[in-house]
């Protein structure tokens, strides 16, 4: 497993009856968690000390529970600064397990030793965005929710990065990496997080089992011939690492050389020293 352990501002503090007590800096904040289907003591303080906690409903979503915290804060990883707001599904605006991939491409963008053009699609708030432009590339974020691409410049901007080559674009992904074939433009690293479900701008359905694969096929025609790295990210549970590494070494091993491995990520708990499982990546590299 690809563990996220550089952290200093964020912590998994403890786990039990499918939630997780989390430190994100000065704040403690409890949310569900599918994979947490043990039922331990829950012993930590910090359960009885929370100062957010989103309470899941039987029919579908749920609402925040807020004890004293701010409306807004920031966090820092390394050198780079993230906004936090709870909003709209359990979510904070940042997903601390994908540390473990900003570490690896960013040391990839780093040892280039040339300029590295990265695409970033389903971009999200920027964290990869952010962790890419610090190592050195050029950037293109692509995301289809404007809200998220602003709050993705604020990140940038409280990171220092508000005049990094960053270009910020509103898009669904599958028409935008469609049009940059047919414009005929080429990118050195490709990062990819798309939701197992979503919309489009326009309304566009996104499904992750009908959808990838095609879709990595798609992005594989905008690789450079000397491209660095391919990545993809998956929270859907059906996607086992292995389908991750089949379907990249499929498209990308017959054009380009390299390797592909694939594995599990995720976050340590620093109460019990288990590993919080997050989702798994696939990562092509020459």
């Amino acid at each position: 497993m690809w563990i996220a352990d550089g952290w200093k501002d964020y912590e998994v503090i403890d786990t039990s009856n499918g939630e997780k007590l989390e430190r994100w800096g000065d704040y403690l904040l409890v949310r569900p968690d599918p994979q947490v289907i043990w039922n331990t003591e829950k012993n930590h303080k910090g359960w009885k000390r929370m100062n957010g906690h989103y309470h899941r409903s039987q029919k579908g979503g749920g609402e925040w529970e807020f004890f004293d915290l701010p409306e807004q804060w920031t966090i820092n990883y390394k050198e780079l600064t993230f906004n936090l707001k709870p909003f709209s599904f359990k979510h904070t605006g940042l997903f601390p397990e994908q540390a473990t991939n900003w570490d690896w491409f960013s040391d990839k963008i780093k040892n280039a030793n040339r300029p590295v053009k990265v695409l970033n699609l389903f971009a999200y708030t920027g964290g990869a965005t952010l962790a890419a432009a610090k190592a050195g590339a050029s950037v293109t974020h692509v995301d289809a929710s404007k809200g998220m691409v602003t709050w993705a410049k604020e990140n940038a901007r409280s990171s220092g990065l508000e005049e990094a080559p960053i270009r910020w674009i509103v898009d669904d992904c599958v028409k935008f990496v469609e049009r940059e074939i047919r414009r005929g433009n080429k990118y050195d690293g490709i990062i990819m997080d798309p939701p197992s479900y979503g919309r489009g701008p326009k309304g566009e359905i996104w499904k992750i089992e009908e959808s990838i694969h095609s879709f990595i096929k798609l992005c594989v025609q905008l690789l450079s011939d000397d491209a660095l790295f391919f990545l993809i990210n998956s929270y859907t549970t059906g996607l086992a690492p292995s389908v991750l590494t089949y379907m990249i070494s499929t498209e990308i091993l017959p054009t380009h050389k390299g390797s592909v491995e694939s594995s599990e990520i995720g976050l340590p708990v620093s109460g019990n020293g288990l590993v919080l499982p997050c989702g798994a990546s696939g990562r092509w590299s020459s």
